[in-house]
């Protein structure tokens, strides 16, 4: 893909491809619906990952610029964090998967003696 095509894919900020900044954002949302169902506040909250509540806000909102690290704890106090761990697990990679089948040969000769 060329560098002019690549940019129809990229959000507003320029800094990520416009699917992943529309995974983020449907991530945020998942993330402060998990919180509200939990009952947990946005001040609790906060305070439980050591960042201002404009930081957790950011998060929900799927602010790319957020830290990896505040994500990871958000999953960790939701009870995420194996949902996280698992994102890119090789048995749930269905492109590798395919790619490894498209890889196998078509017969298998054996060696001549």
């Amino acid at each position: 893909m060329s560098v002019i095509q690549d940019t129809k894919y990229m959000s507003k900020t320029g800094s990520i491809p416009l699917p992943a900044a529309h995974a983020l954002r449907k991530l945020g949302r998942d993330l402060a619906l998990a919180r509200r169902k939990r009952g947990i506040s946005t001040s609790d909250m906060a305070a439980r990952l050591f960042v201002s509540r404009d930081t957790l806000w950011r998060l929900e909102r799927g602010d790319p610029a957020v830290a990896l690290g505040t994500l990871a704890t958000a999953t960790f106090i939701l009870q995420l964090h194996d949902r996280l761990a698992n994102l890119a697990a090789p048995a749930s990679d269905e492109l590798a998967l395919s790619l490894d089948e498209r890889r196998l040969p078509q017969r298998i000769h054996r060696p001549r003696t």
